[in-house]
């Protein structure tokens, strides 16, 4: 067998397997396949100890199991990076020390294919959640066998039952981290009123979906002071992306109205004749549009799915590279769109927390969309990581030192004494410097 191999061939082994993720930890944490371990490509050592020792750590099983020399390994170690070329190298060096290593073809990419394929097409799935691998034959059966419906009828029932533990987990195991602090930001900054008609905007990653589930779970078990609209806006995503969201979209049960734009391409054309930021024009164009057709829809409100992470890296982003103190806010007027306002209901929530719901449901989501940062370090590229993954690194280590630490930026953001800094801008723009009253007060 050829140590290039698909993610079915990886699946159709029935022994036990070291599966190692060799992306970055940020990717990682994003989303990985099923029982992953993390090891970044340019964290494999070189010597023969240090990775006796690496792989010994995370396979709990000695090293002489994964040895090959009799050609009859018990745990074979599978490579999955981002497009299968370094898990390819990686794979090839492994076996030079005798161990069974493959690398999966396509990278991450084609896992997620797998998954898609498996939301899809229910009914080539086995009741382990793994696809079948066999094709329908012209009665509709596997393999012509009178066990096809029945094999049918049981993959299409475990995709309604994880749909339905998608949502029911909302209530019950993650009740405190998800449902409770989604409602404590409702009610808190007075997100929803009698009469709003919202427009849930779904970007297809893990919080916005979580956000339009759990509109949904406050709208059946609510107070139905309120209508709901679910948009998904095609910015220009990729084959694989839009296929992966769609999918998700029906297995959670969320009916979407899309709408397609070509921001990628406008932004594409602009970077290339020098032109601004193409994250800064995107995320302005983005929010352009899901405004006018929020307004087309006869929605007054739109609910982005940021959280309380988003908050706490934009504070921190804009005091340490733009030299400025101002927050992500829970709520927004419209300056272009009168009338129209912007909501964040998930501002309490946790990013870690919405990754257990994901993690703890076996769904996979998109992680980056923008074909314009496919290059990128954040997305398997060589080009330089973003100032937000950067930021996000920061807080991670001081919240190991202190895990209030995020909450008190949360809070520092509800504490400013005027008084106490050098100078602020009022609700018009103006600028008042301490300098303004410092001598008057001495007077008073």
């Amino acid at each position: 067998m050829s140590f290039d191999i698909s993610i079915e061939k990886m699946y159709e082994d029935s022994r036990p397997r070291l599966l190692i993720d060799m992306r970055r930890e940020d990717d990682y944490n994003t989303g990985t396949a099923d029982g992953a371990r993390n090891v970044p490509a340019e964290n494999f050592p070189a010597d023969p100890a240090s990775l006796e020792k690496l792989l010994t750590e995370i396979s709990e099983v000695s090293i002489d199991k994964m040895m090959n020399e009799d050609g009859d390994a018990a745990v074979p170690v599978y490579l999955l990076c981002y497009t299968g070329r370094k898990s390819h190298d990686t794979a090839l060096f492994l076996r030079e020390y005798h161990i069974e290593a493959y690398s999966i073809e396509g990278g991450y990419e084609s896992y997620i294919r797998y998954q898609i394929r498996k939301m899809t097409d229910p009914s080539n799935a086995d009741t382990d959640g793994k696809t079948s691998g066999r094709e329908p034959s012209d009665d509709g059966s596997v393999d012509g066998s009178t066990s096809g419906k029945a094999e049918r009828d049981a993959g299409t029932a475990l995709y309604k039952e994880a749909g339905k533990k998608a949502e029911r987990s909302i209530q019950k195991t993650f009740r405190r981290e998800l449902w409770k602090r989604f409602i404590k930001a409702i009610r808190e900054y007075n997100l929803i009123e009698d009469g709003d008609r919202i427009c849930v905007c779904i970007s297809g990653g893990k919080d916005s979906m979580l956000m339009a589930k759990l509109f949904q779970e406050l709208y059946r078990h609510g107070i139905r002071n309120f209508s709901l609209k679910f948009l998904i806006m095609d910015p220009g995503y990729n084959d694989i992306n839009r296929e992966l969201v769609m999918a998700n979209a029906r297995l959670l049960g969320i009916p979407v109205e899309t709408f397609q734009t070509s921001i990628y391409d406008i932004v594409s054309n602009e970077e290339q004749s020098g032109g601004s930021s193409p994250c800064y024009l995107c995320a302005r164009m983005r929010r352009g549009w899901l405004y006018h057709k929020a307004e087309e829809m006869g929605c007054n409100k739109i609910a982005l799915g940021h959280h309380l992470d988003d908050v706490i890296e934009t504070t921190l982003m804009g005091m340490l590279y733009a030299g400025q103190i101002q927050t992500m806010m829970p709520k927004l007027h419209s300056k272009n769109f009168p009338g129209m306002e912007l909501i964040r209901p998930m501002y309490f929530i946790r990013e870690k927390d919405i990754i257990r719901w994901r993690n703890y449901n076996n769904l996979h989501f998109i992680n980056c969309a923008c074909r314009l940062t496919e290059s990128c370090a954040s997305c398997g590229g060589e080009g330089k990581g973003s100032k937000r993954a950067a930021v996000k690194r920061l807080i991670k280590k001081l919240e190991k030192e202190d895990p209030q630490i995020v909450n008190n930026i949360l809070k520092s953001m509800s504490n400013v004494s005027l008084s106490m800094v050098l100078s602020y801008k009022d609700r018009d723009g103006r600028k008042h410097d301490f300098l303004d009253e410092y001598d008057a007060k001495i007077s008073e």
